[in-house]
C-alpha cells in the first residue's frame, strides 16, 4: 500500500512523468550549452516516454521532428527524411505483401496443411504448431499469426477434451458390465455388486484426478507453444519484426559504407539456422516441462491412432474443408510472394553477382531490398483477385445464360489487394516509430553524441569480445520483458555502436546479439503481443509464463552466443575492425 502523500501522486503518474521529466533534465543542456548535450535531452526524454507510455510510442517517436530543429541539433529538413527512408519502404512493402497473405487466407491455408501432413501424436502436434507458426512469422507479423494459431490449438484442445470425456464415459459403462458379470459368476452377494459399480468408486479413481492434471498440462504447452515460436520466427528474417529493421536503418545511418553488408540474404544465412536452433531447444523445453519426456506416448510410432488423436485429426480437416480449393487470387498471392522471396535472395547475393548489378547499370548502388518490396505490394494492387473473361472480345462465342448484367462487368476484376483494407491493417504506430528510431541515430551521429558515448566506454576494452556480446545479449533479453522490442532496439543499438566503435570491434558483434534478443520476450504476458493474446485464453498463470520463460531466455542468450562465435564470424568478418566502421569514426 502507498503511503498517503504518494497517493495523489499515483494517480496523477502519467501528468507528473510528462511534466517532471523535461524539468528535472533541464539543467542538462543549460549547464553543458553544447549539441551533443541538447541531442542527449531530447534522447532521455523520449526513452522515458517510451519505457512508461505515457505517450502512444508513435506520438513520442514524432518528437525529433519539433525539438531537434527547435535547439538545433538538426535541420527540420534532415530529420523528416529518416520517417520514410529505404529502410522503413523496405518494411511498408513487406506489411502489405503480408497484409494480401491474411486477406484472402493463405496463412490459415499452410497452417492447417502441414499440421495435417506432421500428424496429431502430442509432440509432433506441438512440433507442427511450432513450425508453422515460426514460418509463418518470418512473413507476417508475430501477432497475426498467433491471432490465428490460438483459435486453431483452441479448436484441436477443445476435441481433444470432449473426445477423452466420451472415451472415459465408455469405459465406465464397460467395466461396469463386466464387473457385474464377474460377481454373477463367482456368486456374491448383490450389495457387493452394487458397491464395486457405485459412482463413489468412479469419482474416487485417483487415475481421474490425474489425467486431469496431465490435460490441463497439455494445454499450457500447447498454448505457449505458438507465442514463443511466433517470437523466434520473427527472427529469422530481414521484415519479420521490428528490431530487424532497426538494425538495417541504423546501419545505413550509423555506417553509409558499410557495403550493405546487413541484407535480406545476409540476415537470412545468419538468423535462419540460430531460428532452428532455438525451435528445437523450445520445444524439447516445452516437451520436458509440460508433457514428459516419455518417447513412446508421444511419438507412437508403428502404434495405432487413439480416439483422441482421431478426433483431432478430423478437427484439422474440417477446418481444412473449410476453406474450400484454392482459389486465384491464392495462387496468384503464392506466386507473387515466392517471386519477392527470390528477389531479394538473388539482388546482391555476394559471392555471385545478382539481378541488381547484371541487369541495371550501377545497380549495387541505387537498388535496394525496399525496391523489390514495393515492385510486389504494386503488383497486389494491379493483377485481378479473379480470372479475366476472356470472351468479351467475341460476342459471337459468349454464353447464351449470361445475363446483361455480367456483360456490362469489366475485363478484370478487383484487384488481389483494396487500400482500404491496408490502411486499416497496416501498423502505422510502427513505421512512425522505426522513423523516430532512425531520426535518433542520425542526430547522435551528426552531434557527436555517439563519438562522446563511446569514448567513456573504451575501459571495456580489456573486456573479451565474446563476454561483451553475452552480457549485451543479456541485458537487451531483460528489459525487452518491459518494454517494446522495436524501442529497446531504437534507444540502445546506437549506444553498443559507440561501444564497438571505442573498443575497436566489428559493430555486428555487439549489435547482431542485441537486436535479435530484443525479440525474445518470454517471461510475461505484456512483454510481447503474442504472449498477451496466449494468456487470454486462460490455460496458463502469470507464473507458468515465468517459469518457462526465465528457461527460454537462457535458452535464447546461449544459441546467439554460439551463433555469433561461430557461422556469424567468417560469414561478417567479425574478427576484423572493418575499414568502413574506422573511417565513419574519423568523420
Amino acid at each position: 500500500m502507498a503511503p498517503t502523500c504518494l497517493q495523489p501522486l499515483l494517480r496523477l503518474r502519467s501528468f507528473a512523468i510528462l511534466l517532471l521529466t523535461p524539468l528535472l533534465l533541464l539543467p542538462l543542456p543549460l549547464a553543458v550549452p553544447t549539441r551533443e548535450a541538447r541531442c542527449a535531452y531530447i534522447i532521455i526524454i523520449m526513452a522515458v516516454f517510451w519505457c512508461t507510455e505515457v505517450l502512444p510510442l508513435a506520438v513520442t517517436s514524432l518528437m525529433p521532428v519539433v525539438f531537434f530543429p527547435l535547439l538545433g541539433v538538426q535541420t527540420s529538413r534532415k530529420v523528416c527524411l529518416q520517417y520514410l527512408n529505404s529502410t522503413n519502404m523496405l518494411f511498408f512493402g513487406g506489411l502489405i505483401v503480408a497484409i494480401s497473405v491474411e486477406q484472402w487466407n493463405l496463412h490459415k491455408r499452410i497452417a492447417l496443411r502441414v499440421l495435417l501432413i506432421l500428424g496429431v501424436k502430442p509432440a509432433l502436434l506441438m512440433l507442427g504448431f511450432m513450425a508453422v507458426t515460426a514460418f509463418l512469422s518470418m512473413w507476417i507479423s508475430n501477432t497475426a499469426t498467433t491471432a490465428m494459431m490460438v483459435p486453431i490449438v483452441q479448436a484441436v484442445l477443445d476435441q481433444l477434451d470432449s473426445t477423452e470425456h466420451d472415451v472415459t464415459m465408455v469405459e465406465q459403462a464397460s467395466g461396469q458390465t463386466n464387473t457385474v458379470i464377474e460377481l454373477e459368476e463367482k456368486s456374491t452377494s448383490e450389495s457387493t455388486a452394487v458397491h464395486v459399480v457405485s459412482n463413489e468408486q468412479v469419482t474416487d479413481d485417483p487415475r481421474s484426478s490425474e489425467e486431469k492434471k496431465m490435460r490441463k498440462r497439455i494445454c499450457k504447452g500447447m498454448t505457449l507453444c505458438v507465442c514463443y515460436a511466433a517470437s523466434i520466427g520473427g527472427t529469422a528474417t530481414l521484415t519479420g519484426t521490428g528490431p530487424n529493421v532497426v538494425l538495417k536503418g541504423q546501419m545505413n545511418q550509423l555506417y553509409p559504407n558499410n557495403n550493405d553488408i546487413v541484407n535480406f540474404a545476409s540476415w537470412f544465412g545468419f538468423a535462419f539456422p540460430n531460428m532452428v536452433l532455438m525451435l528445437v531447444l523450445a520445444w524439447l523445453w516445452l516437451q520436458c516441462s509440460f508433457m514428459g519426456l516419455n518417447f513412446k506416448k508421444s511419438w507412437g510410432f508403428g502404434t495405432e491412432k487413439t480416439a483422441k488423436e482421431k478426433a483431432a485429426y478430423r478437427v484439422l480437416k474440417a477446418e481444412m474443408k473449410k476453406l474450400g480449393p484454392m482459389s486465384y487470387a491464392e495462387l496468384n498471392i503464392v506466386l507473387l510472394f515466392v517471386l519477392l522471396v527470390l528477389l531479394w535472395f538473388s539482388r546482391n547475393p555476394g559471392f555471385v553477382k545478382g539481378w541488381a548489378t547484371m541487369l541495371f547499370p550501377g545497380g549495387e548502388k541505387y537498388i535496394t531490398d525496399s525496391v523489390p518490396a514495393v515492385f510486389i505490394a504494386l503488383l497486389l494492387f494491379i493483377l485481378p483477385a479473379h480470372k479475366p473473361k476472356c470472351n468479351v472480345w467475341n460476342p459471337s462465342m459468349s454464353d447464351p445464360e449470361q445475363t446483361e448484367e455480367d456483360k456490362k462487368k469489366p475485363f478484370l476484376s478487383a484487384p488481389l489487394l483494396d487500400w482500404n483494407v491496408v490502411q486499416r491493417k497496416m501498423p502505422w504506430s510502427i513505421v512512425l516509430l522505426l522513423g523516430g528510431g532512425f531520426a535518433l541515430a542520425d542526430a547522435s551521429a551528426n552531434s557527436g553524441l555517439s563519438a562522446w558515448m563511446g569514448d567513456q566506454m573504451t575501459p571495456l576494452g580489456s573486456i573479451p569480445s565474446w563476454a561483451i556480446a553475452t552480457v549485451i545479449a543479456f541485458i537487451t533479453a531483460v528489459i525487452t520483458e518491459c518494454t517494446s522490442n522495436v524501442a529497446t532496439a531504437t534507444l540502445f543499438l546506437p549506444i553498443f555502436s559507440s561501444l564497438a566503435d571505442s573498443i575497436k570491434i566489428h559493430p555486428l558483434y555487439i549489435m547482431l546479439p542485441a537486436t535479435l534478443s530484443a525479440s525474445f520476450a518470454f517471461m510475461l504476458p505484456v512483454a510481447t503481443p503474442p504472449n498477451a493474446i496466449v494468456f487470454s485464453y486462460g490455460h496458463i498463470h502469470v507464473l507458468d509464463m515465468v517459469k518457462a520463460g526465465i528457461v527460454m531466455n537462457m535458452i535464447s542468450v546461449f544459441c546467439v552466443t554460439l551463433a555469433i562465435n561461430t557461422w556469424g564470424r567468417p560469414m561478417f568478418e567479425l574478427d576484423t575492425f572493418p575499414a568502413w566502421a574506422n573511417s565513419t569514426r574519423n568523420q
